[in-house]
This record gives structure tokens, sequence and C-alpha cells, in this order.
């Protein structure tokens, strides 16, 4: 199988509060999307999550389609896909 699998074509809504932290799967393995719950290592991706720190409480879009130029947030890219 070939990485980054497209999790979805579209972003993913999460409402952070100031100073969360989280694992965005960056893989598209993850059964617990846009997170990381560690398929990368069982299924040998060769990749590895990235931790995002929201820096204000509000609602951002994060990459779905695992291909941004910003990750973890989504750029648009999906609808080139």
């Amino acid at each position: 199988m070939e990485y980054p699998i497209v999790a979805q074509k579209a972003p993913y809504k999460f409402d952070a509060s100031e100073g969360d932290k989280k694992m965005w799967c960056t893989c598209g393995a993850s059964e617990n999307q846009p997170f990381c719950d560690g398929s990368h290592g069982k299924k040998e991706t060769g990749m590895k999550p990235m931790k995002a720190v929201f820096e204000e409480t509000k609602t951002y879009y994060l990459c779905g389609c695992k291909q941004t130029k910003n990750p973890p947030y989504c750029d648009g890219t999906h609808s080139k896909i």
C-alpha cells in the first residue's frame, strides 16, 4: 500500500482550546482521524505523526487528504485530487 492514504477529500473540523496538543495523523491509516492511533507503526507505513499545538481557542480545519502544504491545516488541496 502507498502512503499517505487519503483519509477523506475534505477537512476535519476541530474545536480546540488554547494550548491543546494533538498528534495529527500523517499516514492516513488511523481509525481516529484526523489524529494518530498508532496505525503507522502497526502497518509499517514508514511515517510518523505530527505534533500540533493549537495556540488559540477556535475552530480549526485539519487536512483529511494528507496532501496539504501547510500541515496539519487544510489548504484546499483535496479539491485537486
